[in-house]
Formats: C-alpha cells, structure tokens, sequence
C-alpha cells in the first residue's frame, strides 16, 4: 500500500476538524481553515508521496481554505496545485479570476499568489469530493509565463489528455491498496508527463516540451487506449496507430523503446489474459462460461484462448477456476 489515511471516525469528535486541519497544513502550502461544520466534522483523506508529487484523494463537508498575502510571503514551497472536482461544488478567487467548480471540472492554482476556496452558500451540507495534486513548478517543462494564463481558468476533465489525467488520478486511489511504495517515484514520473502534456494540449504549446516527455505522454494514451479496448476484437497496432495519427513503424518504435522485450500484440494479449484471468476467480462470476468471459476480453476463438492462458499460466481456464474456487472454499 502507498500512503497514509485520514478518516475523520478515527477522531474524537471534538477534535476532528483541528486534526484534519493540522494534517492538510504539514501536506500542503499554509492556509486558513474554515467550517461552519467544524463542531461535527466528517473528512477523509488519504495522502500518496510519489515522488516529489503529492496526490491527496478527499471527501470533506464544506469548508473555506484562504491562502493570504502574508502567508505567501511567510512561506512560498514554488508548487503548483491542481484540483480536480468529482462530487459537490466549490467557488474559487485567484489571480482576479472568479468562478465555480463542478463534477470533472479541473483548475490550476499557484502557491506564490493568493486564493480563496469556498464552498457555494446554498448547497448545504453535503460532501465535497475531489483530488488535489501539488508538485514543484521546476519539474514542469513550460516556463512560468506560459503557464500563467493557465491559472484558475475551469478546465475540462471529460475530454482529452484532459480525460486522461482524470482517469489517471482517479484509479490512483483505488488501485492505492495493492500498489508498493517501490511503484510510487514510477507513478510520479507519469504524473508529472501526463501533466505537462495536459498543460501543453490546453495552451498549445507542444512545441515547448522536450520530445522525451511527449514521447512518454504518447506512450501512456496509448496504453489507456488499448485498456479502454481489450473488449474489441478488432483493436490491432495498425488500428492503435490509426487512432492516434501515428505510423504504424512509429507506434512499434515507441513500445520498443518503452519495453524492448515486449511487442505491441504481445502487450495486447498479455492485458487480455490478465482480465480473462481475474474475471474467472472473481467468484460473482462463477457461473459465467468460460468462453462468455474470453469474448469479453476480445479473446473469440475458443482454442486460441485456452492455449495462450495454459501458456501464460500453466493450466487451462477451466482448471484454473476450479483452483481459485477451491482456495476460497474454508480449509
């Protein structure tokens, strides 16, 4: 598992909003805190160092975080912090822009100018979902005055590398439980190409990254593009390579140089059995036919299937079934 959890139960009561307060402030650049929740507060939270990058997951109830003028010139860490919105709404003022935040909503904020986060009076006390992302402004391959008209504008994160980098954050926190702390300066590195690259397609300014980190954002497209489908029996490199306007020599280049033992197809099939594979022990499913799961994967003939897992696992599907049934049986 990476990084460390806040929940808010784990607390006495009285003590809840300090405590969170408290933990937010050592994470993050200094800023006021406020609730009208305070007395009965509700918050979790977890934190995941990758790296130099800071990624925190939160649910809260409403509250106001105002960095000042003073505490700027106090104590500037030269970050940027990146919000991303996934449940209930926020208004945030910064660099004499105004605006509120929804769902998928995406904004950029600077640690060396002055912000008010608020939460919309009228919404009452519900919980405010979302994903903060602080990380040094020096590991941003753009300078800071391309940047700046960047700053608080509402960005978009249903659409694009936009899109991209949603999914990415979001499947930090589910997959947090399984990955090690080995994974985390791996992760931070694809967070910060996926970043720059999101920076650059907003500002079209492409031109301004070193091609090593446009290659790596390419190559992590492409990997979520294939993810996204397996189910497709169809999905080939020249179909890959079609899709994101590439040749089809360049998308074979980018997985050599990305992973020189492992073809594209190779990586296909490799994705493909995996999710044969733990849809087959998922015990919800036991009784769906093995060739049922194969097709969901883009895996349709029945004999190609069952050789490749018996060569990637040792056993046929249906024994390895058996075998995962029989290990969740109790002994």
């Amino acid at each position: 598992m990476i990084g460390t959890v806040f929940r808010s139960d784990d607390v006495p009561v009285e003590h809840r909003f300090d405590y969170w307060r408290e933990l937010t402030h050592r994470a993050i650049a200094p800023a006021d805190m406020s609730s009208e929740y305070a007395a009965e507060f509700s918050a979790q939270q977890r934190l995941l160092e990758l790296g130099p990058v800071l990624v925190w997951p939160t649910s809260h109830l409403p509250t106001r975080f105002r960095r000042t003028e003073k505490m700027v010139q106090q104590s500037d860490p030269e970050m940027y912090h990146l919000s991303l919105m996934l449940g209930g709404g926020l208004g945030f003022d910064h660099v004499g822009r105004s605006d509120v935040y929804g769902p998928s909503d995406l904004w950029v904020s600077d640690t060396a100018r002055p912000y008010d986060v608020r939460p919309p009076e009228d919404r009452g006390r519900h919980m405010i979902t979302g994903v903060g992302v602080d990380f040094p402004k020096a590991l941003l391959p753009i300078p800071p005055d391309r940047v700046r008209p960047l700053l608080s504008r509402r960005l978009s994160g249903r659409e694009g590398t936009g899109a991209l980098l949603t999914g990415f954050l979001t499947g930090l926190e589910r997959q947090s439980e399984v990955l090690q702390p080995s994974d985390a300066p791996r992760l931070g590195k694809v967070l910060i190409d996926l970043l720059s690259a999101w920076f650059a397609q907003v500002l079209e300014a492409e031109e301004a990254l070193p091609p090593e980190t446009r290659q790596r954002a390419l190559m992590t497209r492409v990997r979520a593009f294939v993810r996204q489908n397996l189910h497709d029996p169809e999905l080939t490199p020249p179909v890959i390579a079609a899709a994101h306007h590439i040749s089809l020599s360049y998308l074979h280049r980018l997985f050599q140089e990305d992973a020189p033992d492992e073809t594209v197809a190779a990586w296909i099939r490799t994705q493909r059995l995996e999710g044969a594979r733990r849809d087959l022990a998922d015990p919800t499913l036991a009784s769906t036919p093995v060739h049922t799961i194969a097709t969901r994967w883009g895996l349709v003939r029945a004999s190609d299937f069952t050789r490749a897992f018996k060569g990637a696992y040792g056993v046929s599907p249906t024994e390895y079934r058996a075998q995962a049934g029989s290990a969740r049986e109790p002994g």
